[in-house]
């Protein structure tokens, strides 16, 4: 007996040393990146770019071994302000993230929500993508300067449809793209979508004329023929689509959308920093860098206090704009 404890001893040493790496080897835990229990809330309905995103990022994080069972769950309302709130409302919670961008700093200024963007942690911006302007595959618009010219025959008759509040980026494009076009924008009949899953449904069924969304919620429909591109909004035509930019077709519009993560108020800086490493992490993957591809979306990645910053010169650039188009 007293020649087997000191083995039984010696064997549990050597256990003990070599359980780690065999538990850490694709577990994200030799980077530090397991946050077990994580939830990605999406403040939009399913099939919009924030769902899109943050269901991306989740399989793409666990593809990678950074961390394992994220759960992504859907609570739509208010342009994203629901959502907001119910974040805000999580105080101290590390185990949270949302999916947002553009369209939520619209919304809160919109809406007046009591809670805005600045009660939130910011985590990230990872993505930026032009809008696509699209009508269904029989509509009688085959270019941008057929739809422009029966739009400024009567705005109000055509409405436009987009998956943000007034104030967020399916509804900036539109009204930039109307001023553009000698059209003033209060004569716009804009009709507001929780969400491009709810826009998509209505440009198919013709309840508008034309919808505004961002590129990578509609790139499959665009390539099957569902829908038709008539232009983009962005600086340069987008990767991998047939279709002109707003101001190549001589509409002096130059617009981006982008997206990113925050979290609640009151995190820890190690609950702050274990988030933001995860992201970041995750941001280098080659499973990321893929998705970016397929997606059509241009990285725009943006940590911690810079992308702190730019959402406050987001908010205030929002007003400006309103303000600008007499809205």
């Amino acid at each position: 007996m007293r020649l087997r404890t000191p083995l039984a001893l010696i064997g549990a040493v050597l256990l003990v040393l070599a359980g780690p790496p065999l538990l850490s080897t694709g577990s994200g835990a030799e980077t530090g990146t397991q946050i077990p229990g994580l939830r990605f809330m999406v403040p939009n309905t399913p099939g919009g770019g924030y769902d899109i995103t943050a269901r991306t990022a989740a399989k793409n994080a666990e593809d990678a071994g950074l961390t394992h069972n994220i759960e992504v769950f859907n609570l739509p309302g208010a342009g994203g302000t629901v959502g907001l709130s119910r974040l805000v409302g999580e105080h101290g919670n590390g185990k949270l993230a949302m999916s947002m961008g553009l369209g939520v700093v619209g919304a809160a200024r919109s809406n007046d929500s009591a809670k805005t963007l600045a009660d939130t942690t910011p985590i990230a911006r990872l993505t930026e993508e032009p809008d696509v302007v699209v009508v269904a595959k029989d509509s009688p618009y085959k270019d941008i300067k057929q739809l422009v010219t029966a739009w400024k025959k009567n705005p109000g008759k055509l409405p436009v449809g987009g998956g943000s509040s007034p104030g967020g980026p399916d509804h900036l494009a539109p009204m930039l793209m109307a001023r553009a076009a000698g059209i003033d924008p209060k004569q716009v009949n804009y009709v507001p979508f929780d969400g491009g899953g709810e826009l998509l449904a209505s440009i198919l069924g013709k309840k508008v004329a034309f919808g505004v969304s961002g590129v990578g919620e509609y790139l499959d429909q665009i390539k099957s023929g569902e829908l038709r591109l008539l232009a983009t909004t962005g600086p340069k035509r987008a990767k991998g689509l047939d279709g002109p930019t707003l101001k190549e077709s001589g509409y002096d519009v130059d617009f981006t959308n982008w997206r990113g993560i925050v979290a609640p108020p009151g995190l820890s800086e190690a609950e702050r920093k274990k988030l933001t490493g995860l992201v970041r992490k995750l941001h280098d993957s080659p499973e990321w860098r893929k998705s970016l591809k397929t997606n059509g979306w241009d990285d725009a990645f943006l940590t911690g206090d810079k992308f702190g910053d730019f959402l406050a010169a987001q908010d205030k650039s929002v007003v400006s704009v309103l303000k600008e188009l007499g809205l």
